[in-house]
């Protein structure tokens, strides 16, 4: 009735005045992964442009190590519905951010729902993971690798995330043969390219040979060029 108390309104308001102004505990995650002490790093651009150094990783490779937690307050405790790492490989496309295309996606409970009152450190190990594609940051695309760890709360999760970049073992083909290519005008203009191989490495040199069979216009100039294509993901 009107001017009675009711407790379980009260105890909304009191966890709702907590999470909003403060006064609720709450929690910092650290991640520590295996061997990070002498593991290689790569440098991987951001979206931003700017670059940072990732452990590294490659393809079937296992990715374990810690989650620490430690209480911002002791002597009070968390409640949480559960605690869970994450192992995601995902593509986003930053003209829409809304949606993301994950490729890989594995999930792994660290705690049942209850009551955190002390510092706590949980274990984790994705055996074996697939890693099919190498970290990419272009113009309007990028593919990452992160973990994910997640405290689930009533009101707001508290969420952390770590990039690692990914590199797949090179696997050089064995038919490498060299390349010969034709172009011209009936009667007027033969030009010959050849190019010493047909497959290349990102880092590798193209050496080629032009060759001018049958020229019998004015040629004021001649350039060559090399153009990058990029293939989008196709998410139909």
């Amino acid at each position: 009735t009107f001017g009675q108390k009711n407790p379980f309104l009260e105890t909304i308001v009191r966890r709702v005045e907590k999470s909003f102004f403060g006064f609720g505990q709450s929690a910092e995650i650290e991640l520590y992964l295996d061997g990070q002490e002498t593991r290689k790093t790569a440098e991987v651009k951001t979206e931003d442009g700017k670059k940072e150094r990732l452990y590294l990783y490659y393809d079937g490779e296992t990715v374990s190590g810690k989650v620490n937690i430690s209480l911002k307050k002791p002597g009070s405790k968390l409640e949480h519905q559960g605690i869970k790492i994450e192992f995601i490989g995902q593509i986003e496309m930053f003209y829409d951010r809304g949606n993301h295309h994950e490729f890989i996606s594995l999930v792994k409970e660290l705690a049942r729902p209850g009551d955190m009152i002390a510092h706590t450190s949980y274990p984790f190990e994705f055996s074996c993971v697939e890693k099919p594609f190498e970290v990419y940051t272009g113009a309007n695309v990028r593919l990452r690798y992160f973990l994910r760890v997640t405290i689930i709360r009533r009101l707001a999760d508290v969420v952390k995330e770590l990039d690692i970049a990914v590199h797949t073992l090179s696997s050089y083909p064995e038919m490498n043969n060299s390349i010969k290519m034709e172009v011209g005008i009936e009667d007027c203009l033969h030009i010959e390219f050849e190019y010493n191989k047909s497959k290349y490495h990102l880092k590798d040199v193209i050496v080629g040979k032009i060759y001018f069979l049958l020229v019998r216009i004015k040629i004021k100039h001649m350039e060559i060029a090399i153009i990058k294509k990029r293939n989008y993901w196709n998410r139909a």
